[in-house]
């Protein structure tokens, strides 16, 4: 999801409940680069709470994005992709199995331009059965042509107790650097939250945007608590949210910020909250990786900045 992605609508009254919502997250416990200088041109970092390793804050989610046959007008784009993420100082590619030939096609293409070392990779497990789970899994390191991974996730929470044993294990050898897991719809938060609360968890992947904003009210302060970094999927809002900004004039105030599109305004507003270390907006366009990861760069403004530009905002 990315500027391919890119869409906003929302009412007044959502945006100052948005704007509320962000000032009471801005108490928790984690410093947000709101005085970055904007005229930064590297990608801002934020620490992953279980070892203070310093993560870039725009990544690049495959989902459809990465989906295309070798040969393809698109396949062709998607090594530009990579380098735009990886020029800006960006890190994270984050993949599935479900993903189609997403996860194949990134592991060929960091494999042609040697550039694993510049990635933080990412993938998940989305099966029921440890022995299934283990099969997917190696099945993912196969496909991603690595021997170890950064993250691996259990997505959308399936068999999740299955699969964290066997990742515990994996981290202990080495395989995997860190464990989490995911979710995309407000349904399964409460669900999400009582693993939260029961497991200790490096990653939590849920969605989160302006349109979107129900996993604020518990598992972004909760996991700022528990001292899980989150990434965010869907920061678009799952693609209406630009569609519907696209004629629409950019505010003169987004310049302050250092946004010349919609996009980075959304992608802004998510980096906001001070529980978020990353997003990862997907593209298969290598004009539109650059301009969301800018969004990761400068100033990241704090919930005083949204709710005096409330205003100014589409209804």
């Amino acid at each position: 999801m990315a500027a391919d992605q890119n869409e906003i609508g929302l009412s007044r009254s959502q945006l100052l409940r948005a704007c509320a919502g962000a000032v009471a997250c801005a108490a928790l416990p984690f410093h947000v680069a709101a005085h970055t200088s904007a005229t930064n041109t590297r990608m801002n970092t934020r620490p992953i709470p279980s070892t203070n390793e310093a993560l870039p804050v725009i990544g690049c989610g495959t989902w459809l994005g990465f989906d295309y046959s070798p040969g393809t007008a698109e396949y062709a784009r998607l090594p530009g992709v990579l380098d735009a993420l990886f020029d800006a100082g960006g890190r994270v590619v984050d993949s599935s199995p479900m993903y189609g030939r997403a996860e194949a096609n990134t592991g060929d293409l960091l494999a042609a331009a040697k550039t694993r070392d510049k990635a933080f990779l990412a993938t998940k497990v989305w099966t029921s059965g440890r022995e299934a789970g283990i099969a997917q899994m190696e099945q993912s390191f196969a496909r991603l042509k690595t021997q170890h991974m950064d993250l691996m996730q259990v997505h959308n929470l399936v068999d999740w107790r299955t699969h964290l044993a066997t990742l515990r294990d994996w981290k202990a050898q080495g395989r995997v650097r860190y464990l989490g897991v995911t979710h995309y719809t407000a349904s399964a938060y409460g669900e999400v939250e009582a693993v939260l609360r029961a497991e200790k968890l490096d990653f939590l992947q849920i969605n989160y945007s302006l349109d979107e904003r129900a996993a604020e009210k518990r598992l972004l302060p909760l996991a700022a608590e528990r001292g899980v970094a989150v990434i965010v999927n869907m920061p678009f809002g799952g693609g209406g949210l630009l569609r519907r900004l696209r004629d629409k004039p950019l505010p003169a105030w987004a310049a302050e910020i250092g946004c010349t599109s919609w996009a980075q305004v959304l992608l802004k507003f998510v980096l906001s909250h001070p529980s978020v270390t990353c997003t990862i907006p997907g593209t298969s366009r290598p004009e539109h990786m650059a301009e969301n990861a800018k969004a990761g760069m400068g100033v990241v403004p704090d919930a005083t900045f949204w709710k005096q530009h409330a205003a100014d905002l589409p209804t």
